[in-house]
């Protein structure tokens, strides 16, 4: 079989797979799920566009993560042909773990249990078909590998992974703010003491690849109208575990019942593999075709949240950024009672509260160091000229109220 293909991909031209494992894993059915799961989940009831796919991410990280190779081997640092094989290999299957709508239901399928893991799962899966593999591929994504800044082109702060998701969701969104120069930063990466780092003439790009990080945050991934759609579809399935686990019967594919019935968490998750053999047969498509036929179950609460999500007649979000009070959360509830006659045991499908962090620069976490012309190694807060930098690696928490809007607006009372 011919595996020299390519890929027309929408944000970069033509990609090309690059050698036969790396065919070999993108035809693997745990890969090609990923066609079926959203990239950022319920953003499309916002920005319309966002269909995106963590297959399309997967491959376009693939691609940058190929330009940061041929970067660094063109300044001297050695990187064998296994070596390129595995990083590629480990950063195509970086997602291969995420499941339904990305992000949105990480923890409500299998409680406790991180995409991450998942993703080292599967690839100790495939590594099993292949012989082996993957063994070094493996060991770069889980930090054991000796050479670690092959690590750090897979995870870190300045990552390939971030470096596309950002290009591509702003590219998918049409949300601007989000647009880097991600070939500017990939031209200005080098190895120091077996680290990445950035060239000087690279700072102003990083710089604003780090304000791109915090604007996307908050106007895209952490919209309160996405947040407040991504709640409600965990009330969703918060509402058919509970029904299932009553008794009531519910339409749902095989896969989806299978973590409907029974309550998984990180400990019975990891001593039954079955766990994992039905995971790797769910995706949005099984989510979705069980809302829609839920739209007409006969439990009016289901219904009505189902019909919410397909009509995208959504709760009204307020935010703020500081915890909303107890009168004022039980002041919403109250009206929530009197204008829909919601049981109290029932109140939390219909007022829910969620805190938001962010922080879009960690400097105490895998800092972003960049190479001064003197050869002197400083974090990019010591090197930019930019006020504001340094705020951006402060943590900015928000805070969500969610709320039927037939209920009308409730204003939050002011303070002092």
């Amino acid at each position: 079989m011919n595996k020299n293909k390519i890929i027309n991909d929408p944000v970069y031209g033509f990609v090309a797979i690059p050698t036969g494992l790396v065919f070999d894993l993108v035809q693997h059915p745990y890969f090609q799920r990923l066609r079926y799961v959203k990239q950022v989940s319920m953003t499309h009831l916002v920005y319309p566009g966002a269909l995106h796919t963590r297959f399309q991410h997967a491959i376009g990280a693939m691609h940058l993560m190929s330009m940061a190779l041929e970067t660094l081997r063109s300044k001297g640092v050695e990187i064998s042909e296994k070596e390129e094989e595995a990083v590629l290999a480990a950063i195509l299957l970086h997602d291969i773990g995420h499941g339904p709508f990305s992000h949105s239901l990480e923890h409500s399928l299998i409680a406790g249990v991180s995409h991450e893991l998942l993703s080292s799962l599967l690839m100790d899966r495939i590594n099993q078909d292949l012989g082996g593999r993957l063994s070094i591929a493996i060991d770069i994504f889980n930090n054991k590998y000796t050479r670690k800044f092959l690590h750090q082109l897979v995870s870190s702060q300045l990552d390939v992974d971030r470096m596309d998701y950002l290009n591509r969701d702003s590219f998918f969104t049409g949300v601007s703010e989000g647009v880097i120069s991600f070939d500017r930063i990939i031209k200005m990466l080098n190895v120091v003491n077996d680290e990445i780092v950035v060239e000087y003439k690279g700072l102003y790009s990083v710089e604003k690849f780090i304000i791109a990080r915090r604007l996307m945050y908050w106007q895209v991934y952490l919209h309160k109208t996405v947040i407040g759609a991504e709640q409600l579809l965990i009330k969703i399935l918060q509402r058919a575990k509970y029904l299932t686990a009553s008794g009531v019967t519910l339409f749902s594919t095989p896969a989806f019942h299978w973590f409907l019935s029974q309550e998984i968490d990180l400990t019975n998750f990891m001593a039954d593999p079955l766990h994992l053999d039905w995971f790797t047969r769910l995706d949005d498509t099984d989510i979705m075709s069980a809302i829609k036929t839920w739209e007409l179950h006969e439990d009016k609460i289901l219904s009505k949240m189902c019909q919410r999500i397909m009509k995208r007649d959504l709760y009204r979000s307020v935010m703020s950024n500081k915890p909303f009070s107890p009168d004022y959360i039980e002041l919403v509830k109250t009206k929530v009672q009197e204008c829909l006659g919601v049981k109290e045991e029932d109140l939390h499908y219909y007022v829910f509260t969620q805190e938001i962090h962010n922080r879009a620069y960690n400097p105490s976490n895998d800092q972003i160091k960049i190479l001064l012309k003197s050869g002197e190694l400083i974090d990019i807060t010591e090197a930019s000229d930019l006020g504001n930098l340094e705020a951006l690696s402060k943590n900015v928490s928000k805070y969500a109220l969610c709320y039927p809007k037939e209920v009308g607006y409730i204003a939050i009372p002011s303070i002092g």
